[in-house]
């Protein structure tokens, strides 16, 4: 009779070590990057730089800032003098873990979010044209993260920047702040 109650216990125990989900983890990542600007009228091939650090919340949904500068951001010109860009940008991200959250194992990712973008322009050419613009911009993206260990891999990605509010820089031409651009990147990530 004292057989049965073991075994109940036992089958319960099994039952519940079987079924119950595994422990959810969540994790936290730091990429330093360099990339390049491609299909963008005002500075396309140009190099940029920068650091995305984000948080994912039981390893597919997440969150992300990523901060990019763009040394040189206008088209080289006799008129156009120093310039650079500053992107700030808050994501939501999707990202399915293969081979899981921890150790080796690759997981790609979409993302999206809002921000802004600040451009500056420095000239003594033309009167009152060194000046800094700060736009409202929207960023669209996808790519991948590899890890050869649980604390260190790779990412790529590609990422598409728009200005929601194109604006003007008096005294040059309105053609040259075309506010948009293809980012590819690739960085060593850390978690």
């Amino acid at each position: 009779m004292r057989a049965a109650p073991v075994r109940a216990c036992l089958f319960c125990l099994a039952t519940s070590a079987i079924v119950a989900p595994s422990q959810v983890r969540a994790e936290g990542y730091v990429t330093p990057w360099v990339g390049a600007n491609l299909q963008s009228a005002t500075d396309n091939g140009r190099s940029a730089l920068g650091v995305t650090t984000g948080y994912m919340g039981a390893g597919i949904f997440g969150f992300e800032a990523d901060v990019g500068y763009f040394p040189d951001f206008f088209r080289s010109s006799r008129l156009l003098g120093n310039s650079s860009a500053i992107t700030v940008m808050g994501d939501f991200i999707l990202g399915v873990p293969i081979g899981g959250t921890h150790g080796a194992g690759i997981r790609p990712f979409i993302s999206g979010g809002l921000g802004f973008m600040r451009t500056r322009l420095e000239t003594s050419a033309l009167p009152d044209a060194s000046q800094s613009i700060t736009e409202p911009t929207y960023d669209l993206g996808a790519g991948l993260m590899g890890f050869f260990s649980s604390h260190v891999g790779l990412r790529g990605d590609v990422r598409y920047l728009h200005a929601a509010m194109p604006g003007r820089l008096s005294g040059v031409n309105a053609d040259l702040v075309d506010l948009h651009s293809v980012r590819i990147s690739m960085g060593v990530t850390f978690r």
